[in-house]
């Protein structure tokens, strides 16, 4: 979203630095190597980041840059909470407008989207005509308001795709044609959803416009802390992480449509096969012991099997950051080595129809634990309930050199 936004405040005519933390051009801005050189001197800064987590470190990183008189406008999607811990972190004299955003990479581009714009008065003015750049702007009130919006708004758009897409394999179940759902549907106020899923009930899901795994994430925040209770919402949260667990955090949201379908299928599988053909699998006895290993991670040397089974319990083997050639990936690379090993066990974990928040014990072995707070970032993008049982040790080394980290977890199934 960032690249395309950026790219129309040049096209404005405004004088633009840049820095993204996976370098990319844009062209007519300046790149620059660090926030903090991004944010210098500006009268402006602007964050489109992935979650709260991000932006706390990028904005972090940037505060050398500020300086007083400026305004920083937080565009992602991170919630009132962390727009106040946000507004702390700032030095006095730095205004703040939090203005998360409707729409995706096309209305990026297009100058389309509706920005959901809170903050002080003096601030939003200061602003009004940036945010103009990006498409209508919505103003919603004080402080921390634009983010509380985009929540409320995401759970109802969000909760009813993943409804829709129950429903869909619901239909499936009791001989109803997709199509035939779909077109009885269009003549509903649900219409204009349920022409966003055609393509996907008919051939599969497309290109990614609103990733899988931020819908997860959008739902999380709108469903954590007091006084966000929503039950309906929560199950369709608990619904999108084990698509994010499942290694599809990365596709389109309406991938949901075929994952809810071998859900509704029982068939725990890491990937379904297609749209309407999701894998089978026998579930297992119940005191038989079983080996896993999904397609979905890269093969073992045969030595050992990634998972084994046995009745209610899955214990999962050391997780490294190999590639598919047993090459390390992210060599020395802490974060890079925590995401890989986070997303293989979650591939493997709903391989069985189990998830992160079902692990009952995590074992980690890292070979500085100075850096120990580099994977704990990483872990908690992945574990976001309570945390299971854990035990974290230095080792030497391991198995293979460039490795800084292996995880091991037993966890409950259903």
């Amino acid at each position: 979203m960032g690249i395309p936004m950026a790219g129309r405040l040049v096209a404005a005519g405004h004088k633009v630095a840049v820095w993204n933390r996976t370098p990319r051009d844009v062209p007519g801005a300046e790149a620059t190597p660090s926030p903090a050189a991004a944010a210098a001197g500006a009268d402006v800064v602007i964050t489109m980041l992935s979650d709260p987590d991000a932006v706390r470190e990028v904005v972090r990183a940037a505060l050398p840059g500020l300086r007083s008189g400026s305004v920083l406008v937080e565009m992602s999607t991170i919630g009132p909470d962390a727009v106040r811990r946000l507004r702390e972190m700032l030095p006095q004299g730095v205004g703040l407008v939090d203005a998360p955003v409707l729409g995706s990479v096309g209305p990026a581009a297009e100058g389309t989207l509706v920005v959901l714009a809170g903050g002080e008065r003096a601030d939003l003015d200061r602003v009004s005509d940036v945010l103009r750049v990006f498409g209508t702007v919505r103003e919603t009130g004080g402080p921390g308001s634009g983010a509380a919006t985009k929540l409320a708004v995401m759970s109802a758009l969000v909760t009813a795709q993943v409804g829709l897409a129950e429903t869909m394999a619901y239909a499936d179940r009791l001989g109803v044609g997709r199509t035939a759902l779909l077109d009885v549907l269009g003549a509903t106020p649900l219409a204009g959803l349920a022409e966003r899923l055609r393509p996907v009930a008919e051939s599969g899901p497309f290109e990614t416009r609103y990733a899988l795994g931020l819908a997860a994430k959008d739902l999380r925040l709108a469903t954590e802390g007091p006084g966000r209770r929503q039950t309906v919402t929560a199950a369709a949260r608990d619904l999108l992480a084990g698509a994010v667990a499942a290694g599809l955090a990365g596709h389109d949201l309406t991938a949901v449509v075929p994952f809810a379908a071998s859900q509704a299928a029982g068939t725990p599988s890491s990937r379904a096969a297609g749209p309407l053909s999701p894998q089978a699998s026998a579930a297992p006895a119940a005191r038989e012991v079983r080996a896993v290993n999904p397609p979905s991670v890269p093969a073992t040397n045969g030595r050992y099997s990634h998972a084994v089974r046995f009745g209610d319990l899955l214990f999962v083997s050391g997780q490294v950051a190999l590639d598919e050639d047993g090459k390390v990936v992210g060599e020395g690379d802490m974060t890079r080595q925590s995401e890989v090993v986070m997303e293989n066990l979650g591939r493997i974990l709903a391989d069985q129809g189990s998830s992160f928040d079902r692990i009952l014990h995590i074992r980690t072995f890292l070979t500085d634990m100075d850096r120990l707070h580099e994977y704990a970032a990483v872990r908690r993008r992945f574990i976001t309930g309570e945390p299971p049982a854990s035990t974290t040790v230095e080792v030497e080394r391991l198995f293979q050199p460039g490795l800084v980290i292996e995880v091991e977890v037993v966890a409950a199934l259903p």
